[in-house]
């Protein structure tokens, strides 16, 4: 399927809240670890029809600022994916000419980790035709706390604007999400863009994220295509 089957209703920046890699484990009788990494193994698969359908930027919540209180085998099992992803799928990820990007705080990520996803962005910078944003140790409250404190070092003259507030977000050149899709049945945002999320479309599904497919996402995707989005306004 292409832009042209929606009309050309498809959103510049796709965000998605990637839940239930556990209960897809469980519902199999598996170890919760490899419910993440199916996850994984769909996120590559992602990567690709996203780009397909034209979306210029993606951005995915992989690991919050709260997921640190998960058991430590989990944690450590999740960081180690991160590596393995990184380490074994970048090729493929600058082939489908995708810039991969991280957004959220750097504090407690292990060194070698961080030295790795910096790697990985400046290797994948060039690449123009998808922004693929990885959120790690990433909190919407985070964020805006971040913000408003380097905003205050600014010593700004002049009263606040969201602009100016914008400016100290963490990748401020990306643009609001229009649709964020979240999988498993859960309904709420979890923390995840807070602020960018005031005027997003919202897309439910009870599938679990190991699950998502193509004939999931292009789902998602029509019932995006047939929203009137007005931002307060009236349709004109």
């Amino acid at each position: 399927m292409t832009a042209e089957n929606f009309e050309k209703k498809i959103p510049a920046h796709l965000a998605i809240i990637l839940d239930g890699n556990g209960r897809w484990a469980k519902k199999r009788n598996l170890p919760r670890l490899l419910g993440h990494r199916a996850g994984v193994r769909r996120l590559e698969d992602m990567v690709r029809l996203v780009k397909a359908r034209g979306i210029r930027y993606f951005s995915v919540y992989a690991f919050s600022t709260e997921n640190w209180n998960r058991p430590k085998m989990e944690v450590a099992g999740l960081m180690s994916f991160f590596r393995y992803y990184l380490r074994k799928k970048i090729e493929t990820i600058k082939s489908e000419g995708a810039r991969i990007r991280f957004c959220g705080r750097k504090d407690k990520i292990p060194e070698d980790l961080l030295e790795l996803m910096q790697w990985s962005e400046d290797y994948t910078k060039d690449q123009k035709i998808l922004d693929f944003i990885v959120c790690v140790n990433y909190g919407g409250r985070a964020e805006i706390i971040d913000a408003v404190n380097g905003l205050i070092k600014s010593n700004p003259e002049t009263p606040i604007t969201e602009e100016d507030l914008r400016k100290h977000f963490y990748l401020p050149d990306v643009p609001d999400p229009d649709l964020i899709i979240r999988t498993s049945g859960e309904l709420r945002l979890s923390n995840f863009w807070l602020w960018e999320s005031a005027y997003s479309e919202y897309y439910f599904t009870d599938t679990y994220w190991p699950d998502f497919d193509e004939n999931e996402l292009d789902k998602a995707l029509e019932n995006y295509a047939g929203r009137d989005r007005r931002y307060g306004g009236l349709k004109k």
